[in-house]
C-alpha cells in the first residue's frame, strides 16, 4: 500500500507538473498537448535512466507513462471546476447540503477512477521492470519525497487532495 501511495504521488506529480509547466493561457490546445507529451516523455526517459532500463524497457516505460498522463490530464481542470463549485456552495446565503454532498460523491468517484488508472499503470510498469529495478524506482521516489519536504514526492498533487487547490494548504 505504501509503494502504491508513493507511486501514485509520483505519477500524479508527472501530470500536475507537466500540466502546470506546459499549459499557458495563450497556447493553442494542440501546442499544450504536444508540449505536455514532450515533457512527460522526457520525465519517463529520466525515470528509465534512474532504474537502468534497457532500450526495450525504456520504450515500454515511455508508452505506459504517456498513456497514463493522457488519461489523467483532465483531472486538474475537473478539480478546479469542483473547487469553484465548492466555493459557490459554501458562499451561498443558505448552505445547500444536497449540492455539497453531490460534489463530495463526485469527487470520491473521480478519485476512485483515477486511483484505478494509476494502479493499472503501476502494474504495467512492474511487469516491465525487474525486482532490482523496482527497488531502484522505490528508492528514487523516496528521495524525491524527502527533497520535496517529505510529502511523498508531490506538492499536494496540484490540488488532487479534494476541493482545495493547494493540497490542503
Amino acid at each position: 500500500m505504501v509503494v502504491l501511495a508513493v507511486a501514485a504521488g509520483f505519477a500524479g506529480g508527472f501530470v500536475s507538473k507537466a500540466y502546470a509547466q506546459e499549459h499557458h493561457p495563450m497556447m493553442s490546445d494542440a501546442d499544450k498537448s504536444a508540449r505536455m507529451d514532450q515533457h512527460v516523455t522526457r520525465m519517463a526517459k529520466h525515470l528509465a535512466v534512474e532504474v537502468d532500463a534497457t532500450p526495450e524497457q525504456q520504450e515500454k516505460i515511455v508508452a505506459i507513462v504517456r498513456s497514463a498522463a493522457k488519461d489523467l490530464a483532465p483531472i486538474r481542470m475537473k478539480l478546479h471546476e469542483a473547487h469553484q463549485r465548492g466555493i459557490a456552495i459554501l458562499g451561498a446565503e443558505k448552505i445547500d447540503r444536497a449540492a455539497l454532498e453531490k460534489l463530495r460523491v463526485e469527487q470520491i468517484a473521480m478519485m476512485d477512477s483515477n486511483s484505478k488508472r494509476l494502479a493499472q499503470s503501476l502494474a504495467d510498469l512492474a511487469e516491465v521492470l525487474t525486482p532490482a529495478q523496482r527497488q531502484k524506482l522505490a528508492e528514487h521516489v523516496k528521495k524525491m519525497g524527502e527533497h520535496m519536504g517529505g510529502r511523498g514526492g508531490h506538492r499536494g498533487m496540484g490540488g488532487m487532495g479534494g476541493m482545495g487547490e493547494q493540497g490542503g494548504r
